[in-house]
């Protein structure tokens, strides 16, 4: 054989053996998973810059840096400010299906009518803004279960396949800080007494139905409002981004948690 053929014979043999080697590595598998973020606006990314429409939604909220990082098969993202635990059942839901395999979720807050409160604290004296929290608690630990309790019967009815994952809220103050203007001391503990509360509610809801509850308060802290380097706006312009995470409490706060309690999913 001359040396020209055989050259081209073993050219042939080691493109052969290498498509058959190429062939037996499994390619990388395409994503199965289909995600719909759900819930108010700590989920739609309120404060956290880039905002847009009436719902406020941020490129920057958790729910988008995670789709963006993973490259679900679907994202979904109707997370809108304002939402209540009803908002979510009668406008959110519809994004749901049989096929969706993740899901997340913040709400309650607005239940609690969290905002009017805390804007009571900053006009108020400190008597009027512990009233208020007051009242707001005594909400969250009559009604608030059983409104968490519906929305997430709806929301495992309506993704029976899914795994949901529900969050909580950051505390707002970091009560180690012995000087922070603004409010007092005492309206500083008072209202995050208030969250830990409602955090607390939150937790048990989940756990009740069956979900992943995953709590952001330890990932915030060393990051609040009164600290150095805090992810939360303070009272701000536009005032709607007031206490709400800003883009790296989103990046550095929820999209951790988030992360690793979809790190199955798919799998």
């Amino acid at each position: 054989m001359r040396p020209s053929r055989m050259f081209a014979v073993g050219v042939t043999a080691l493109t052969m053996g290498l498509a058959a080697t190429i062939s037996a590595i499994p390619a990388q598998a395409a994503s199965t998973v289909h995600y719909v973020a759900l819930g108010d606006s700590y989920s739609a990314g309120t404060g956290a810059g880039s905002n847009s429409g009436s719902c406020e939604r941020s490129p920057n909220a958790y729910a988008a840096l995670w789709a963006a990082a993973n490259s679900p098969a679907s994202f979904t993202f109707v997370a809108c400010n304002g939402a209540t635990t009803s908002d979510v059942i009668n406008s959110q839901l519809s994004s749901l299906s049989s096929s969706t395999t993740l899901v997340s979720v913040t709400a309650g807050g607005n239940d609690a009518g969290f905002s009017s409160v805390l804007e009571t604290c900053v006009l108020s004296s400190t008597s009027t803004c512990e009233s208020a929290v007051a009242a707001a608690q005594q909400y969250v630990n009559t009604t608030l279960p059983g409104n968490l309790n519906t929305m997430l019967t709806d929301i495992r009815a309506h993704a029976p396949n899914a795994k949901i994952i529900v969050l909580d809220y950051p505390v707002f103050y970091d009560l180690s800080v012995w000087f922070c203007l603004g409010l007092s001391s005492t309206d500083h503990q008072v209202i995050d007494n208030g969250i830990n509360d409602m955090d607390g509610v939150i937790q048990t809801a989940a756990v009740k139905n069956g979900d992943t509850f995953a709590d952001v308060r330890a990932q915030f802290s060393g990051h609040e409002l009164c600290d150095d380097a805090g992810w939360l706006n303070s009272v701000t312009i536009p005032i709607g981004n007031s206490y709400h995470p800003t883009a790296t409490g989103q990046k550095d706060g929820y999209f951790p948690v988030l992360s690793a309690a979809a790190a199955s999913v798919g799998q």
